[in-house]
């Protein structure tokens, strides 16, 4: 038997170290239930924190936990599933092709930065999406300082004025500050296109937040969206023009495109509808987690967000799940009632809330700390050892956030 599992996220992760979990349970071999994670890197990208300072250094080695565990690594990009005959067609480093069979799936391939189609936007655009991307930024703004102060050279703008957007534009004037010396004056300006700021975290959080942007003198630009960028700049749909040689895209996210292999029911981001214990509705023996899918966390209408949080536990219950199938064991309903956030804001510190309805509960330098913890700790693979990465795993406690609420 072969569970494979598509993806090295965050869902990835914990698909692969809780279906080994449960194998070692039950006194499996790996022979008898062979569990193989295909990416192109058998590396974990810690997507949260690409709004940081050298993003080359935000990433975890995945290969030798795999090992730990006895998971298969296949290394390559899947580009094709065929559930009819339970196969997916892998392209390789070395450009070749090769197939895999499977006895169940779990799609854990993550979501891609929504790029709308805005003259410029391709060419004069950066973002924080994906390493690659944030990279590319990196250099760029180091290559600011080679040139003249004029043309907007200090502005930075940023589209989006969601979790991402704060997050880079509120981190933004102290990497400036850092590349462009102490004396510069960055200008950062946040482009929205709803009538406030931080549109889906509610009304209880936004005064902090425009608090902490007025301390770090970063403008917003509200009611209004991007018409077309250019080398002089960005143009809004009020028909202002603003200089600048940085516009960082951050604007939404959808599915990676993988989830339309699958004949399934998808909703507005991609995302592929699963049942309470993640299996793909109407698709038999493939389960999906993380961005990839949409699932529900409770009875009360609350669904899993695209974030790391949401991921790792998805991850951890479909994982269980699919080895589950495979063992004639019963599988376990994915929930995931807590629900916190902690948003970065810089030099202001940060905000963090619980539940729902995000009451504020920690703010200024006492969130930081926790923003700080949960960016260096909690979101990490586990040790390289077979007993604790597995025991890491228990699809109950896998991001339990319980002792915050």
């Amino acid at each position: 038997m072969r569970l494979v599992i598509i993806g090295a996220g965050f869902a990835g992760m914990y698909a692969a170290l809780s279906a080994a979990r449960l194998r070692e349970i039950q006194g499996v071999s790996p022979d008898q239930l062979e569990i193989a994670l295909v990416a192109p890197e058998p590396t974990l990208v810690v997507r949260p924190r690409l709004y940081e300072r050298k993003p080359e250094t935000l990433t975890a080695p995945l290969l030798d936990v795999l090992e730990a565990i006895d998971v298969s690594y296949v290394q390559g990009i899947a580009e094709t599933v065929d559930t009819k005959s339970s196969m997916v067609k892998i392209a390789t480093a070395k450009g070749t092709k090769k197939t895999l069979s499977y006895d169940r799936l779990v799609v854990t391939t993550g979501s891609r930065l929504f790029r709308p189609n805005i003259p410029g936007l391709g060419e004069h655009g950066f973002s924080v999406d994906s390493l690659a991307d944030a990279i590319a930024l990196d250099k760029h703004l180091h290559g600011l300082a080679k040139r003249p102060a004029t043309n907007g050279r200090d502005t930075v703008v940023v589209c989006g004025g969601g979790f991402t957007g704060i997050e880079a534009a509120t981190e933004m004037s102290g990497r400036l500050r850092d590349i462009l010396g102490a004396n510069a004056r960055p200008r950062v300006i946040i482009v929205e296109r709803n009538t406030s700021i931080a549109p889906d975290m509610g009304a209880g959080p936004r005064p902090i937040i425009e608090e902490a942007l007025g301390k770090l003198g970063v403008e917003a630009r509200l009611g209004a969206g991007v018409a077309s960028l250019d080398k002089s700049g960005v143009t809004l749909s009020s028909g202002e023009h603003i200089e600048t040689e940085t516009v960082i895209w951050a604007a939404g996210i959808r599915a990676a495109p993988l989830t339309t292999q699958i004949p399934a029911e998808r909703d507005s981001f991609g995302r592929l509808l699963v049942d309470r214990c993640l299996q793909v509705t109407g698709v038999q023996g493939v389960f999906a987690a993380g961005d990839a899918a949409r699932a529900a966390c409770d009875d009360e209408g609350n669904y899993a967000l695209m974030s790391c949080q949401h991921a790792t536990r998805m991850g951890a219950f479909a994982g269980n799940n699919a080895a589950a199938e495979l063992l004639g064991l019963a599988t376990r309903p994915y929930h995931q009632k807590g629900y916190v956030t902690c948003l970065d804001l810089g030099g202001a510190g940060a905000l963090f809330t619980r539940g729902w309805q995000r009451e504020v509960t920690m703010v200024g330098e006492v969130a930081k700390k926790t923003k700080r913890e949960i960016n260096t700790v909690w979101i990490y693979p586990p040790k390289a050892e077979r007993a604790a990465a597995l025991a890491s795993a228990d699809p109950e406690h896998v991001t339990d956030v319980t002792g915050f609420l």
